[in-house]
């Protein structure tokens, strides 16, 4: 079920090209995305997770935007994958004005 409290996830960002590897992703993996593990073995965002924010840094800034994950969540040959805010940030910033 879903749970009643917000839930936090500290992830580590994979390199795109370990994530387009052919045993990963397998080439799927864009310039505009951002792969991640959870640091907690098993821990990953979940279904009904997408469209939540990856966010990063001491001064704390939207990163990414929760896209998809494999159906297992936890399937380490499958890191869930966000959309990059900064590769998009003319495009917000316009579609915001």
């Amino acid at each position: 079920g879903l749970s009643p409290t917000l839930q936090e996830l500290e992830v580590t960002v994979l390199d795109t090209r370990m994530c387009n590897n052919s045993r990963f992703w397998n080439g799927d993996i864009t310039p505009t995305m951002i792969c991640f593990w959870g640091h907690r073995r098993g821990s990953a965002p979940a279904k009904g997770d997408s469209g939540g924010p990856l966010v990063c840094g001491k001064r704390v800034a939207v990163a990414g935007v929760l896209s998809f994950s494999s159906s297992e969540p936890t399937d380490l040959f499958k890191p869930p994958v966000a959309a990059s805010a900064v590769k998009h940030k003319k495009w917000i910033q316009k579609t915001l004005r």
